[in-house]
């Protein structure tokens, strides 16, 4: 059995409503591991900012980081696919939690189906902007910046960034909404990118996130699925040889 998920941007707003949030996240991360789940996809955004420290860590996230090496611990993978807010990872993941993380698209084989994994940062229409800004936030030179400074300012920093891409994301119009949008509208790349990766590459599941917006479409040879985000939704995709379920979280 193998479980998706995506922007849950742990950090953003409000302690509080963090806080809230990541509650969500450790109960789901729980389940995964009740269920002795093979494999965990994260598909980006896990946390709305991040920078990978040589000897600190940041402290807000503890909670979660540890529930993700108590999974790995157990014997399930985890794989991380790298979002637009995800500018600062290096090695920390691989290294401390066991964690396999990609830096770009994963095209790979899931209980019998070719699959296509993204983030979707990139797919939109006109994105020239977006990816030049992610070119300047991942450079190695950008890297060495942040780390010349202390951890707090640091952070600080990577929260200026992390509020950059979103303003720029939210420019962004991902077409028609909902999980039942079968005609997602001219204006959504990342509906346009995954339909030719199922109609003219053959895969049998592409899953994005980075919209925030849920969307399951059924194509001829394949699925669209967007896994939204956990800002207010929660869906989650399972994925096993009987099918995939695609259906919001509920805490018990």
């Amino acid at each position: 059995m193998h479980f998706f998920f995506s922007d849950a941007h742990l950090g953003l707003g409000q302690p509080a409503a963090s806080r809230q949030r990541e509650q969500a996240v450790l109960r789901f991360l729980q389940m995964v591991g009740e269920q002795r789940a093979q494999t965990l996809f994260i598909v980006g955004d896990l946390f709305d900012y991040w920078f990978d420290y040589r000897t600190v860590i940041p402290r807000q996230f503890v909670r979660t980081l540890s529930a993700i090496a108590e999974l790995v611990e157990a014997g399930t993978r985890v794989e991380y696919v790298i979002g637009n807010h995800d500018f600062g990872h290096r090695d920390f993941f691989q290294n401390e939690l066991g964690v396999a993380v990609h830096t770009g698209d994963l095209a790979t084989t899931i209980a019998g189906r070719r699959c296509y994994i993204s983030h979707g940062d990139g797919k939109a229409f006109n994105d020239t902007g977006y990816l030049i800004l992610k070119k300047i936030l991942r450079a190695r030179i950008s890297n060495i910046l942040f780390r010349a400074v202390h951890p707090d300012l640091g952070i600080g920093l990577a929260m200026w960034a992390s509020q950059r891409s979103r303003d720029y994301t939210s420019q962004k119009n991902y077409g028609a909404k909902g999980l039942d949008a079968e005609q997602p509208g001219e204006s959504d790349g990342l509906y346009a990118f995954a339909q030719k990766k199922i109609t003219e590459e053959g895969f049998q599941l592409v899953v994005m996130g980075h919209s925030h917006i849920p969307r399951r479409v059924d194509l001829e040879g394949g699925t669209y699925i967007n896994l939204g985000a956990w800002l207010k939704d929660r869906y989650y995709l399972q994925l096993s040889d009987e099918g995939l379920i695609f259906q919001p979280f509920t805490l018990l």
